[in-house]
């Protein structure tokens, strides 16, 4: 239960942030830093157990009918990068404080950092790879929201981010749901442990590609590689976790995850091998060509990630051993980069290394502390680096899968790594030697330079001490190789072909330092092709400019250009059925009850009142009354809950149309003055008759269905709930129900979002029609009385407490009878409508019902109380939402159980969205005053006008 502790243990810091930021503000870093490193002490308290037995595990039943899992392994490998996650995000927490300013808002900051971790860890945690997959895809959302927060310009830089990296989630998806159907399990320890199992279908090498393309999205390979340094606009602090130790590494382990079935394949480590030391050398060269310090950090991240994906490729488990240890010395040295950069930037101001010049004068411990994070990078003795850099170079000495490889890999690597001490040594010399020429800087205060230092200190200690880390980089090994030989991890073996190639690259770096002018000059005057950035730009864009022209047919206000597809396709739908029924078995005789005939007679004639109506109060209210014929018609039928719901839902229609109509001119725009269309009559009577015929066609043709019977057989005794409706609704189909009120909070949230950016044009405000200087009241055209309406207004106070007992009445009753949580939150809703189109233009102010509601408190309580109920389940070993039965309590009489609780977030839901659209209706924008006038509206594009 210790990685679900931690995911526990996240989550709560990142719901306590709020409160944190509320109290501490910036300084809320730190307890958050306390917590991460309280994590990395839970998982540390295991680590004897795991270098033991080498995997712990917990699983529970999550998706049973699928055979998926909710289902986390802690092992060797998911140790390092659980560590390295934990570490790392306590040491960018204890980082932010200082780096944010002290006024700036860093909540949303907080969490989302907080989030971020808990989905690099659940990824590295799962054992399913369905679980994996959605943690992979968090991370991408989490990284597309912590690069936006910058500033608006960091608008494109994040979506290229997102949608590169969320394409290679989906050739991950298409990878899972491949091996899924292949292997009849998703279970991830199961399929890594039977390797022939996937190598030995013809599915294989379509999975391989698939894995291969979602790790170069992720890990910035080639040619893949142009989100990186664009996300460089991110601020330091989220452009330090994310390139050190979270977003990039994801691709990496994934690699190293599924090393156990590809390794020994030719082409999976032909593919990784040139790909990956192809990108270290491009990106090196880039970085070389940069003068800010981000960008050439940057660069240099796909360099060192292209390195290790080279080193990945190899597959023994000399190679393996020495990807992991080199991932633990990038994340050290490359968030100590970052973090000094970013000191730097908030000291002096730049970070062109044109600009800055002789800080070691005035910044000596920033100085050396960088000094040392680039010896590490550059693969220098006594650093980590060192040791992780000669243990690459001693792989690819040993890579046997061709006799060419092994060669180029080692030409790639050692001209990589030369850029790499070249680059790392101009960061130092340009940065901080020669003159000063800002005297007037001083060190930052030393809680600004601890996180950094606690870093480059670990990556001095731990290259002499380099043994320490063997038992648990031997146990990845082992988690990455299983039953390979892992190599002796020590800061020295000798002299060695590696040993000489790290001379040689030492050799080489120097020469190209010296020579740096030149070489600068060099560099600067190769022409590229078109940045990888700037060609993605180029097909967004013109994937947009197609997405236009498909879309324009439907870019009209009239709603005839949107219905006259639909209805066409129904006609032709019709006509092409007739043949195949024509066919089938002769129709049955139509049978109508005696009430049937009186309803049909008033249907039509309120239909053709609709038709012929010029007022659109008139229009308004015949449409309602063909509702209410309807919902009779289907009470007479023996459907109480449809036509009780159908009902309210007439009544709430018409509330809001009411709404709407405030802004809207008393007429219909063109009624009485435009010739009714031929054509438009005949296409609605062919679509009537084809619905008609559909109707007395299909209408008793097969006896109830087999789920439907089993619905009303089993409904019940399973449950103890007589209405079958509600019992479908929140017990059998729970899950589709959840689904579907989620849609509702998302849409509600955007409503929301339209209140808050349009609601300062309220009724009643200055200049906003209906207050100081606007226009209601002044016309019969106008928004609205400047006054509440005296009849609503007596209407909603005597109304709303009756509807709110029958809205709690119904609640409590749906179980057995008809009504349930979605009939009786549109009873509340009613009210809540009323309230405002009774005190909607009174001077500004809220009505009582909808004023005292808030749509977020409402959707977050339901949401949550939904989710709820069904992890419930989960804590009493059953499938997500299926709460035990057996939990009853009498509550006036009515039955409640767990499964009330559920429909009261459905409740809460339903009356958060009915109170955001109300809500939003009822707001006059100041341009809503052009559109209530009387003046002909011009026909739209398709010849036809806008009502």
């Amino acid at each position: 239960m210790t990685m679900v502790a931690v995911l526990a243990l996240l989550i709560g810091l990142a719901a306590a942030v709020p409160l944190l930021t509320r109290s501490l503000g910036r300084d809320a870093g730190y307890p958050l830093a306390v917590g991460y490193l309280l994590g990395c002490g839970l998982l540390a308290s295991r680590l004897p157990v795991v270098l033991d037995n080498g995997a712990v595990g917990v699983s529970a039943r999550w998706l049973p009918s699928l055979d998926i899992a909710f289902a986390l392994r802690l092992d060797g490998l998911a140790m390092v990068f659980g560590l390295l996650v934990l570490g790392v995000g306590a040491l960018i927490m204890m980082y932010c404080p200082r780096y944010l300013a002290p006024h700036r808002p860093c909540a949303a900051l907080y969490t989302l950092l907080t989030l971020f971790t808990v989905a690099m860890l659940g990824l590295v945690f799962a054992a399913d790879t369905v679980l994996l997959f959605l943690f992979w895809e968090l991370t991408t959302v989490c990284s597309f929201f912590l690069i936006g927060l910058a500033s608006p310009a960091a608008a494109r830089p994040a979506t290229r981010a997102l949608l590169v990296t969320a394409g290679g989630g989906l050739a991950l998806l298409a990878a899972v749901v491949v091996m899924v159907v292949a292997l009849g399990t998703s279970d991830l320890t199961t399929i890594l442990a039977y390797p022939d199992r996937l190598l030995g279908s013809p599915v294989a090498w379509v999975v391989g590609g698939l894995l291969i393309v979602a790790a170069f999205t992720k890990s910035a390979q080639f040619p893949f590689h142009f989100w990186l340094p664009s996300a460089m606009v991110a601020i330091t602090p989220v452009s330090a976790y994310l390139h050190a130790a979270t977003m990039v590494k994801a691709g990496i382990y994934l690699l190293i995850r599924f090393s156990p079935i590809y390794a020994e394949q030719a082409a999976w480590t032909i593919v990784l091998v040139l790909g990956g030391l192809g990108t270290a050398l491009a990106g090196a060269f880039l970085a070389l060509r940069q003068h800010d310090l981000k960008a050439m950090l940057a660069y240099s991240t796909v360099s060192q990630l292209g390195l290790l994906v080279g080193v990945i490729g190899v597959g023994t488990p000399a190679a393996l051993a020495a990807a992991v240890l080199h991932t633990v010395a990038h994340a050290l040295f490359k968030a100590t980069l970052f973090m000094l950069v970013g000191i730097i930037d908030r000291e002096a101001g730049s970070r062109d290394i044109r600009q800055l010049s002789g800080l070691r004068h005035v910044m000596p411990v920033t100085a050396t502390l960088t000094g040392l994070a680039a010896m590490s990078m550059a693969g220098l003795p006594p650093l980590l680096g060192f040791v992780s850099k000669e243990a690459i170079f001693d792989a690819l000495i040993k890579t046997g899968v061709d006799p060419w490889l092994s060669p180029s890999a080692e030409v790639l690597a050692v001209s990589a790594s030369a850029l790499t001490f070249a680059y790392g040594a101009r960061i130092v010399y340009e940065t901080f030697a020669g003159p000063p020429r800002q005297p007037e800087l001083y060190e930052p205060a030393w809680t600004f330079l601890t996180p950094a230092a606690i870093a480059a200190l670990l990556s001095l200690l731990l290259g002499p001490a380099a043994a320490l880390l063997g038992p648990l980089i031997d146990q990845a090994t082992e988690n990455a190789s299983p039953g390979g030989d892992p190599p002796y991890v020590a800061f020295w073996h000798g002299f060695n072909p590696a040993l000489a190639l790290s001379a040689l690259t030492v050799l080489a770096g120097t020469a190209l330092f010296i020579a740096r002018s030149r070489v600068d000059q060099l560099v600067q005057s190769v022409r590229l092709p078109p940045a990888g950035a700037v060609t993605f730009d180029r097909c967004y864009g013109a994937l947009l400019r197609l997405g236009g022209i498909v879309g324009r047919p439907t870019r009209y206000d009239s709603p005839a250009a949107h219905l006259f597809r639909p209805v066409l396709l129904l006609v032709l739908l019709g006509a092409a059925g007739s043949a195949a029924l024509g066919s089938m078995p002769p129709w049955p005789a139509a049978s109508a009850a005696a009430g049937d005939w009186p309803l049909l007679v008033l249907l039509a004639v309120a239909l053709a009142g609709i038709v012929l109506a010029r007022s659109a109060l008139a229009a308004v209210g015949l449409l309602s009354l063909v509702g209410l014929m309807v919902a009779t018609w289907f009470l007479l039928a023996g459907a109480p809950d449809v036509a009780l719901t159908l009902m309210l839902v007439e009544v709430l229609t018409a509330v809001v149309t009411m709404l709407v109509l405030r802004r809207l001119p008393a007429r219909l725009p063109g009624a009485g003055r435009q010739p009714v269309s031929f054509f438009a009559a005949a296409l609605a009577v062919a679509a009537g008759a084809v619905a008609v015929a559909a109707t007395v066609g299909l209408t008793g043709r097969r006896d109830l269905s087999a789920p439907g019977d089993y619905f009303l057989r089993t409904a019940k005794p399973a449950t103890g709930g007589g209405n079958v409706v509600n019992v479908i609704l929140v017990e059998f189909r729970a899950f589709d129900t959840l689904g579907e009120a989620t849609v509702l909070v998302a849409v509600a949230l955007g409503l929301v979002g339209l209140f808050r950016t349009a609601g300062r044009g309220v009724v009643g405000g200055p200049g906003a029609a209906g207050g100081p200087g606007g226009t209601a009241g002044r016309g019969r055209t106008g928004t609205g009385p400047a006054v509440p309406d005296p009849v609503l207004r007596f209407a909603h106070r005597l109304l709303t407490p009756v509807m709110l007992v029958v809205s709690a009445w119904l609640f409590l009753r749906g179980h057995d009878e008809p009504g349930g949580g979605f009939v009786a939150a549109l009873v509340a809703g009613i009210a809540v409508g009323l309230g405002q189109l009774a005190y909607v233009a009174y001077a500004g102010r809220s009505p009582m019902t909808a004023g005292r509601l808030r749509p977020r408190p409402l959707l977050a309580a339901g949401l949550l109380t939904c989710l709820g109920i069904g992890l419930s389940a989960l804590l009493a070993g059953e499938p997500f939402l299926t709460p035990s039965p057996g939990l009853k309590l009498s509550v006036l009489g009515f039955s409640v159980s767990l499964v009330t609780f559920f429909d009261l977030g459905v409740y809460l839901m339903v009356l958060g969205l009915i109170t955001a659209a109300v809500r939003r209706l009822g707001t006059v924008v100041p341009s809503d005053a052009g559109v209530a006038s009387d003046a002909p509206v011009p026909p739209d594009a398709a010849g036809v006008r806008a009502p």
